[in-house]
């Protein structure tokens, strides 16, 4: 888009100067019973209804879909719900409901990405949260320290966050 002339190079580099690594939806799952409730207020707010429950049953069936479309993707599903309810509990179309429940059964297949972050954070835990060295996680994976360095950043998994119990070094 720089070189197109349609986004501002100079805040492009203001704006890569500190990237924010962002996992997508589906490896925070903890985060969608709160976005649920805030899209639900938010939505009720502005088209004057009395949404202000979420059933179980639908709460669950939100928080095991994968949300492909992310974050925008379960806001326009909510949205559609409180369109749609005519009470004070949150209804999900049907046709909606009965994609997120066909897709709620668990996949075997994870991106690379996951299996990489998952292989890196074993690498870590079993080095102590050492990056280099001969016992470093570099050494265990067989990677130069930099190429570590660069796929821990890439993956979200930051440097500073070893957690310590008793003796024993993790990585969170």
């Amino acid at each position: 888009m720089v070189r197109e002339r349609r986004f501002r190079a100079d805040l492009f580099y203001r704006l890569n100067v500190f990237p924010i690594a962002l996992p997508p939806l589906r490896e925070r799952r903890e985060d969608i019973p709160l976005l649920v409730q805030h899209f639900v207020r938010k939505f009720a707010s502005r088209l004057n209804k009395e949404v202000s429950h979420v059933s179980g049953e639908v709460m669950q069936a939100l928080r095991h879909y994968d949300w492909p479309g992310n974050i925008r993707e379960l806001q326009n599903v909510v949205e559609r719900a409180v369109i749609i309810s005519s009470g004070p509990n949150l209804e999900i179309p049907s046709g909606v409901l009965e994609r997120i429940v066909a897709g709620d059964t668990p996949t075997l297949t994870r991106t690379l990405d996951e299996v990489q972050r998952e292989h890196i954070l074993e690498a870590l835990r079993q080095s102590g949260g050492v990056l280099g060295g001969r016992n470093g996680a570099a050494v265990r994976l067989g990677l130069p320290r930099g190429t570590l360095q660069y796929r821990m950043r890439k993956l979200g998994i930051a440097q500073d966050r070893v957690v310590r119990v008793g003796n024993a070094a993790g990585w969170a």
